[in-house]
């Protein structure tokens, strides 16, 4: 059957399995390390400190993997960072005594390394499996990727619970662990090897050396995650918890369902900005400005002292569903507007900037809610995505760059 396909859809296929099986275990990894430090009487801004190195090293590992991946090769930073996330879940399952904050702290930082290798690589080959004359077979492709990624990572929020639930922790990581071996050992054998290597070795200033197209969309996307993770990474969870009273569980399976949700919309994402190919400029600024509307209104509505429930859930299924609109459509940007030759470099640059913004939220995220509340880090998010979108409205014409 796989025989019968093109080398290029072959290639998109098992590119996309190995994105797909990290994305499980890096989802259910997330939520057993949540679930089992709170049970060991973490509080909810301990645990999300735990995954501090994690962000941290997904800005070095997309500024440096981007080179690498140029110089060494897609197939090859692709396989690293399976074998990284196979050490980093090799790691925690040392006996219970030796799981210490900062033991969990080290196996999440090669955890955050690994993820960002593989998203960088999945990223950066499907630019060389599309001609550049076909932009709607490209932006279909990395919506799928983009939008079946955080579909299967509330997968693996769910699956991390009930591995966690049925095998405990040690095991749960064991047979994820065993898991991604055979996917890891499949990929070594079957991807095609020296993909996205650039014909000309990059130097290493070349990291910072970008055209004004890939910094817009750098900076556009860096305000765009530091204004989700600014109330969606820890302020949320905590609001939802001590306000609303829900339990953990409650807690978890939400945000698993809003995940998924929020996965098969970028998916969707061509069908919903039709012509974004022709007119990137406009399509980014229009969603965006949507996108900036909603932390705006459900601030207003919790200041107004609307109903929270049904305000909380009304404003965060309308973000969910603009913000990955936006996410898919700047996704598919950058794979655009990057150089097909050292493609990994402007991916990574861009990526680098995507795990800066996730870090910034996350710090701020803890700090505000903890000082001044939710609807405070709404409004912080409400002046990002207004930057994001102003930033994004300077982006040049393809040609242009």
């Amino acid at each position: 059957m796989l025989s019968q396909l093109s080398p290029a859809i072959r290639q998109y296929l098992l590119v996309t399995g190995n994105y797909w099986a990290f994305t499980l275990t890096d989802g259910a990894l997330r939520m057993l390390v949540v679930l089992h430090f709170h049970q060991l009487g973490y509080s909810a801004l301990e645990v999300a400190m735990l995954f501090l190195f994690y962000e941290f090293f997904g800005v070095v590992t997309n500024l440096f993997g981007g080179w690498l991946g140029a110089r060494w090769g897609l197939n090859r930073t692709m396989n690293i960072g399976l074998g990284v996330q196979v050490v980093a879940l090799s790691m925690l399952l040392v006996p219970a005594g030796m799981l210490t904050v900062l033991w969990v702290m080290a196996a999440q930082a090669l955890s955050g390394i690994a993820k960002d290798l593989n998203k960088m690589s999945a990223k950066s080959t499907i630019k060389l499996l599309v001609p550049d004359s076909q932009q709607g077979q490209l932006y279909k492709w990395v919506a799928i990727l983009t939008g079946s990624k955080n579909t299967l990572k509330g997968v693996g929020f769910f699956l991390g619970g009930l591995l966690l639930t049925v095998m405990g922790f040690q095991g749960a990581v064991l047979a994820m662990a065993l898991m991604l071996v055979v996917v890891w050992i499949s990929s070594l054998i079957f991807l095609k090897k020296d993909s996205g290597k650039a014909k000309n070795k990059p130097k290493f200033k070349e990291l910072f050396s970008k055209s004004r197209a890939i910094n817009t969309l750098s900076i556009a996307r860096f305000l765009l995650f530091g204004a989700r993770d600014v109330w969606f990474v820890v302020a949320l969870p905590v609001f939802l918890a001590s306000q609303l009273n829900w339990d953990h569980w409650q807690v978890g399976s939400f945000l698993a369902a809003w995940v998924i949700g929020y996965g098969v919309v970028q998916g969707s994402a061509p069908k919903l900005t039709r012509n974004a190919e022709a007119s990137p400029r406009k399509q980014a600024r229009v969603w965006g400005a949507l996108l900036t509307l909603c932390p705006l209104g459900l601030s207003l509505a919790l200041w107004q002292d609307a109903p929270i429930a049904a305000s909380i859930m009304l404003g965060l299924g309308l973000f969910g569903i603009l913000f990955a609109i936006n996410s898919s459509l700047h996704s598919y940007l950058i794979v655009s507007y990057a150089r097909a030759d050292g493609v990994s470099l402007d991916v990574g640059f861009y990526y680098m900037a995507n795990a800066a913004g996730r870090l910034l939220g996350t710090v701020l995220s803890g700090w505000i809610y903890q000082v001044y509340g939710l609807v405070a880090c709404l409004i912080i998010s409400t002046v990002l995505l207004l930057l994001s979108t102003i930033v994004i409205s300077a982006l040049p014409q393809r040609g242009e760059q």
